[in-house]
């Protein structure tokens, strides 16, 4: 059974120079409370980074009594989740698609949950939201602390472009 309450989460994702140094902010808000998450990556995308977002934040609900409601500026993210087109994709193995691993991850989540919404705001346009999960995303990116995105270094070398 779904409680009448929802579990929000606000999401971002930054690059540096896409690709280069990149890191994501998520706030996930639920009756009141608030926790944050943010991670930077040494080289990365602003896709990888928007769709890391939202899977941080699904990764860290513990219940799936309630229902979700995701706030992304990324039409990518959005898009692919509220038109179906991710579920198209696995279908075909994800043929010529970017971020499989991500999306693989993500798909593994949705099902466990009971109702996701997924709502497209508009960036850097006054959302108090959306503008602090970019100052987490962007400090994040330029942090000291950067971690791997071994998937996307590893393909990255595989195609010659690093």
């Amino acid at each position: 059974m779904i409680h009448e309450d929802c579990i929000e989460i606000f999401t971002d994702g930054a690059a540096k120079g896409n690709p280069g140094p990149g890191g994501f902010g998520t706030i996930l808000r639920f009756k009141g409370i608030e926790k944050e998450f943010s991670q930077g990556f040494r080289r990365t995308t602003n896709n990888r980074m928007e769709l890391l977002a939202l899977i941080v934040g699904l990764e860290a609900i513990k219940s799936d009594q309630y229902a979700i409601k995701i706030f992304s500026d990324s039409k990518y993210v959005v898009d692919s989740i509220s038109k179906g087109w991710v579920f198209g994709w696995q279908k075909k193995g994800f043929k010529d698609k970017k971020n499989p691993d991500l999306w693989q991850r993500y798909l593994k989540l949705h099902p466990k949950f009971k109702k996701i919404e997924i709502f497209w705001i508009k960036g850097h346009n006054g959302h108090p939201e959306n503008e602090r999960c970019d100052v987490l995303a962007v400090n994040a990116a330029e942090s000291k602390n950067l971690e791997i995105d071994t998937y996307f270094e590893a393909s990255e070398e595989k195609s010659g472009l690093f």
